[in-house]
């Protein structure tokens, strides 16, 4: 009988027309290479037969088309398997990319679930999906600790909060995440960290696994003002100087006054960070301090405070100076992040933060290795010239 005769004999439930045919044809084939290793069909009787079946092995193998219930054929001696399937299910290996694939772009465990299930891949639980994504675990680890070879004279950090199941409670965590432009003016990933709060300690001790990975030539470290990470970076980036990161601290000024007078005051302090040089933003500053003084005395406590800790990007050459004055470049990067971890929603522990979130830095690090500088790599020298001995070019890119 063939394969279109036994498919119009028999009743094949409506949408698993193509499953079944791709049964059929699967053990067709696998008769007829136990026929060829044998040397004789079923029953018949041959000089050439070698060997003889001995019944079916059941067997599951997942596929595009669905999960399909296999009768593989044993022998009563030596053994027998299909040479087109692999051992270690090579199917299963191509489904874990699948979902792990899922995972990174941010479907939850249980929509995975669903997900390979509407493939018809029947019998996966949320734990089986969870121990598939953990496959991506080795390359994020090599990612995490590979080696930085190269001096990053500038260094973002930035920092947001997850929801993540620990002790039978969730918490809040930080996911702290760094990244730097390189003395060759690439932008690259130097790593992230996950724990209990943004303290002293988790902000210490991610520094000094980036320093003891290579990190070095640090001029500038760029951050928010938050005390914890401030007194980390102090401790373990000597040397470095500090710039408060201008978005966040344009923020600050707005929640100081009142929600009718926030474009306009956040327009005036904006004004500062424009200027082409110290002097000029420090001359702006004055006027802006001198105009809201009357009405918005916290702001301009504020400006008076903050002033060293705002305008250090103009001390280093202006065609850096868009890139260094806040971490937005890194901020937009946690958008993204923040999107693949909506869909999570709560993280059932911190190991899938690291797996989800470094796939995530992995992937975009190897975008930026390959794409346009964010700086030239000429205007990049400037930061390794005495300051005493200024050539043509550092001149330039004062002027500008």
């Amino acid at each position: 009988m063939t394969l279109l005769d036994v498919l119009r004999k028999e009743e094949v439930p409506e949408g698993d027309f193509l499953r079944e045919a791709v049964r059929r044809l699967v053990h067709e084939l696998m008769d007829a290479e136990v026929t060829a290793l044998v040397g004789a069909e079923p029953y018949e009787r041959s000089d050439e037969r070698t060997a003889q079946r001995n019944g079916h092995r059941s067997r599951r193998w997942d596929t595009r088309v669905g999960t399909l219930e296999l009768a593989i054929p044993k022998l009563r001696t030596g053994s027998s398997f299909p040479s087109w399937l692999e051992p270690r299910r090579r199917s299963e290996r191509a489904l874990v990319a699948v979902v792990a694939e899922a995972y990174v772009q941010g479907v939850s465990t249980r929509k995975v679930e669903a997900l390979v299930q509407s493939l018809g891949i029947a019998g996966m639980s949320k734990s089986e999906v969870s121990r598939l994504c953990a496959s991506l675990d080795e390359e994020v680890r090599a990612f995490r600790e590979r080696r930085l070879d190269a001096d990053d004279p500038y260094l973002r950090l930035d920092a947001r909060d997850e929801h993540v199941r620990e002790g039978g409670r969730v918490i809040s965590m930080a996911v702290i995440g760094a990244d730097g432009l390189r003395a060759d003016g690439v932008r690259a990933v130097l790593g992230s960290t996950v724990g209990v709060s943004e303290d002293h300690v988790l902000g210490r001790e991610f520094l000094q696994g980036l320093v003891g990975r290579g990190l070095r030539g640090v001029q500038l470290v760029v951050s928010d003002a938050h005390p914890g990470l401030q007194a980390a970076i102090a401790q373990v980036c000597v040397g470095a100087a500090g710039q408060r990161c201008e978005v966040h601290f344009l923020r600050n000024v707005e929640a100081r006054v009142p929600k009718t007078a926030q474009a306009m005051v956040r327009a005036a302090v904006g004004s500062v960070f424009t200027q082409p040089s110290r002097a000029a933003a420090q001359a702006q500053l004055a006027t802006v301090c001198a105009t809201l003084r009357e009405r918005f005395p916290e702001v301009v406590q504020l400006l008076g405070d903050a002033e060293e800790e705002v305008l250090t990007f103009d001390d280093f050459p202006a065609a850096h100076r868009s890139k260094i004055a806040s971490t937005n470049p890194y901020e937009r990067l946690n958008k993204e992040l923040k999107r693949r971890s909506a869909v999570v929603g709560i993280f059932p522990n911190r190991d899938a933060v690291i797996r989800l979130f470094g796939a995530v830095l992995a992937e975009q690090n190897d975008e930026w290795l390959v794409s346009t500088h964010d700086v030239s790599a000429e205007s990049m020298q400037a930061l390794f010239r005495p300051t005493d001995q200024p050539d043509q070019l550092s001149l330039e890119l004062s002027a500008a």
